[in-house]
């Protein structure tokens, strides 16, 4: 899978996903999110009907009581907004999921008492998309190193891509 390049006609469509965004795309295209450290990029994705979600989530909850004004910006409330959307267009109930990212980026500041950000995204998104009933059947994360990501609605692959490790597909 590669990045489509402007004004290539037979170029696959790219729609990049922001910090604490989302994003749907139904049959064909590419959803992408970069520069994930301790963030999590979340992909669920009906085969069925070729639609997925995907979110570059930046916590595992939001402290705050109240309405969330950005649902994909934590673990916890990404995966039912995801859902929603998925359901909305015509998903079935077949949704599998795939995660990247939860990186350590900053090592060092761990040793003196600092909080593992990645880690804790990483336990969040798991454990939302248990509760909704999500398997998820792929994931590269950890590490400490940044990653971008490349989801292939038409065919539910994931191309992982880090400077540090290179290529994964997922």
């Amino acid at each position: 899978m590669s990045t489509p390049m402007p004004g290539d006609p037979l170029a696959v469509t790219e729609s990049r996903v922001g910090v604490a965004d989302s994003r749907l795309l139904r049959g064909s295209g590419i959803l992408s999110t970069h520069g994930l450290g301790s963030c999590i990029a979340l992909a669920i994705y009906d085969a069925e009907t070729r639609c997925a979600v995907l979110a570059h989530i930046l916590l595992p909850c939001e402290d705050r009581a109240g309405p969330v004004a950005r649902p994909a910006r934590s673990a916890v409330h990404a995966v039912p907004l995801l859902l929603r959307k998925l359901r909305s267009a015509g998903a079935g109930r077949r949704l599998v999921a795939k995660m990247a990212g939860g990186a350590s980026m900053f090592g060092p500041l761990l040793l003196m008492g600092g909080v593992n950000m990645g880690e804790r995204n990483i336990k969040a998104t798991r454990r939302a998309l248990q509760d909704a009933g999500v398997l998820l059947v792929a994931e590269d994360v950890g590490g400490d190193y940044g990653r971008s990501v490349y989801f292939d609605v038409s065919t539910g692959t994931m191309l992982v891509r880090s400077l540090k490790r290179g290529d994964r597909t997922l």
